[in-house]
């Protein structure tokens, strides 16, 4: 079915808020204080709650709160998979993406190098000298010198 040039989704989930839900619905809208996707969230739980005399359809919601028939679903979908906490609540990360590969311990030992004495043969240290050295000691896998500068720069020091 198509309302407004959106896709209808289906009607499939019910909501029946309990007190305690909609207490804390009620306090995130009328205090403010939460980004505005919480907020819409919120709202959009509260419209679409069967138990209240403002009851309201998926389309009606989405004309209300500006957004698309599909947004509401998934928002109704989410709290009767998954509760209230999952739906209004963005989930933080565990962990980031991916792991630096450069700790703190590695970049205390390339800062160790780059304040040491250069290599027999040089006068300086390079940033590639330092990247093939922090290798050749084990410190890291692989490092490029674009890194090593990266890691002197955060420390302001110079190999000049």
């Amino acid at each position: 079915m198509v309302i407004g040039g959106y896709c209808m989704p289906s009607y499939k989930y019910v909501i029946e808020l309990s007190d305690q839900d909609k207490a804390e619905l009620l306090d995130i809208v009328q205090k403010g204080n939460s980004p505005a996707r919480t907020i819409l969230r919120a709202n959009i739980l509260l419209a679409s709650d069967k138990r209240s005399d403002k009851y309201m359809t998926v389309s009606e919601i989405a004309t209300a709160y500006h957004t698309t028939p599909t947004t509401v679903q998934t928002v109704r979908t989410s709290y009767c998979e998954k509760g209230l906490e999952a739906t209004i609540n963005r989930k933080k990360r565990e962990t980031p993406p991916v792991p630096a590969k450069v700790t703190g311990e590695v970049e205390a030992h390339v800062i160790a190098l780059a304040c040491g004495q250069p290599p027999e043969g040089y006068s300086k240290w390079t940033l590639r000298l330092l990247a093939e050295r922090t290798v050749e000691l084990g410190y890291i896998d692989s490092i490029s010198h674009v890194t090593i500068s990266t890691i002197l720069k955060k420390t302001k020091l110079s190999l000049t």
